[in-house]
């Protein structure tokens, strides 16, 4: 019986959401939500990363004074403990959505053949 590919989607959607990676994020994404001086640092380097990056999408420069005001940003919710570990597990899950990406085109690699292996 074929498997029908987006049941199965829903399925891992699921898992991602039950898992421990997920709601441990879920739990610091609230804890930093909850204090107002996170938060709001939180959404000011959101907001400063998407404005940075939808430049880039156009094709547009971004200046010196830019980048300069991204690596202050970055330095500053790295010093911010509840934000790092955010960040930290943000960074964790998104591992963990590659390594699951990986899985899923395996079909595809091995019936095209992996361009890195055939040089």
């Amino acid at each position: 019986m074929p498997v029908n590919l987006y049941d199965s989607a829903n399925e891992m959607g699921k898992a991602i959401r039950e898992s421990g990676e997920f709601t441990g994020l879920k739990r610091l994404f609230d804890e930093v939500n909850n204090d107002p001086t996170a938060r709001e640092t939180f959404e000011n380097f959101r907001n400063l990363q998407m404005q940075l990056q939808q430049k880039q999408m156009m094709g547009q420069e971004i200046s010196e004074q830019e980048v300069g005001q991204a690596q202050q940003m970055v330095a500053l919710v790295q010093q911010h403990p509840k934000i790092s570990k955010l960040m930290q597990a943000e960074q964790h899950l998104s591992k963990v959505i590659a390594e699951l990406n990986q899985i899923i085109m395996k079909p595809l690699e091995e019936l095209y053949g992996n361009p890195d292996q055939q040089k």
